[in-house]
């Protein structure tokens, strides 16, 4: 079994650098070492946190009182359309080889920090994309029953930012996933009209792999959305917000608020979806905003940033709580927040 060592910082292990200490903490670079040790600490009562690239935790000043699994399992096995990922691969560096190897579905996934693990749990997406779509299967470890589970896509529960791993979030380790990437070398129809306006073509429209990866890759550096160790804003945890969807009723009540918002319909008519960055902005939130040592991004008013590495947890939970507050006072929505929260609350 991997080694245990006490009193590791978690905030280095976080794309914020945020994070108190780790009770314990241990390497697993296979999914049975993954298995072993989360299963003899459930055996111990002893509480887990399973640690993958850091890019959607927010882990309270105080740490986590319990063993950190981080994930560092490697490997990527194709069967024909069929791509089996273990859960410590990179996830940029598979839409990489994905793109290389002209396989569809992706593609608008580019530039997405973390590993392949995380990308069930938040149904990951991004302009027009997401893994839903090309998801087939997951392997889990079920702490419920102690066993190794092959979950299909139904059985995953997933819908906007959510799935059933979220809604159970101590009950399954993320071991393994398969996508159905067909090779073609096009897209799937363009779905975003920004990703659109930068690609020069219609929504619907196909394009090579290639050319949609680059434009995703600018659009997201544009707003500072790609890691990058010389730009303040990337010490962040991406989109900290998800965009609201509402109800008939809900919407109808924001309309009288802010006549003409900017909205999109669900699928089927199930209401609509609010961009949040559009609320922060008009609730009086502007990019570069401040609150002591935390701010929001000067490139993209989703995002909470610590760009000094001066801040704490704290800080930024009050600036996020700021937020969240002033656009429930002048719109009526209340924002949720995306990155999991590890021993603290919005």
């Amino acid at each position: 079994m991997a080694e245990r060592v006490a009193g590791v910082r978690l905030a280095p292990y976080t794309t914020l650098g945020l994070g108190g200490p780790a009770g314990a903490f241990a390497e697993a670079s296979s999914a049975e070492e993954i298995v072993e040790l989360v299963a003899a600490a459930d055996r111990a009562g002893e509480p887990v946190l399973v640690l993958g690239g850091g890019s959607n935790l927010v882990v309270s000043d105080d740490g986590f009182d319990g063993l950190v699994v981080r994930v560092a399992s490697r490997g990527v096995e194709i069967d024909g359309d069929l791509v089996t990922v273990q859960a410590g691969e990179d996830w940029d560096a598979l839409v990489t080889q994905a793109v290389a190897e002209r396989r569809s579905g992706v593609e608008c996934l580019s530039g997405i920090p973390g590993l392949v693990g995380s990308t069930p749990i938040q149904n990951v997406g991004a302009y027009g994309q997401d893994v839903s779509q090309t998801i087939t299967g997951v392997r889990v470890y079920d702490r419920a029953i102690r066993q190794v589970c092959d979950l299909n896509a139904r059985e995953c529960g997933f819908a906007y930012r959510h799935s059933a791993f979220k809604r159970a979030p101590e009950r399954h380790v993320v071991l393994s996933v398969t996508y159905e990437l067909p090779p073609d070398g096009l897209s799937g129809p363009v779905a975003y009209k920004e990703l659109a306006v930068r690609l020069g073509v219609e929504l619907g429209a196909r394009v090579p792999l290639a050319e949609v990866r680059q434009a995703v890759l600018e659009l997201r550096a544009g707003k500072g959305m790609v890691l990058d160790a010389a730009d303040p804003d990337t010490r962040s945890a991406g989109s900290f917000f998800t965009n609201p969807v509402l109800t008939a009723a809900q919407a109808a009540e924001l309309e009288l608020r802010a006549p003409g918002f900017p909205r999109w319909d669900m699928p089927g008519g199930d209401g609509v979806k609010v961009p949040a960055a559009w609320l922060i902005e008009n609730a009086g939130f502007p990019k570069g905003y401040r609150r002591g040592p935390a701010a929001i991004s000067t490139k993209h008013t989703l995002a909470m940033t610590n760009p000094e590495l001066a801040a704490t947890t704290e800080d930024l939970l009050d600036l996020a709580r700021e937020v969240r507050d002033g656009v429930r006072e002048k719109f009526g929505v209340t924002l949720v927040n995306e990155p999991v929260l590890v021993g603290t609350r919005l």
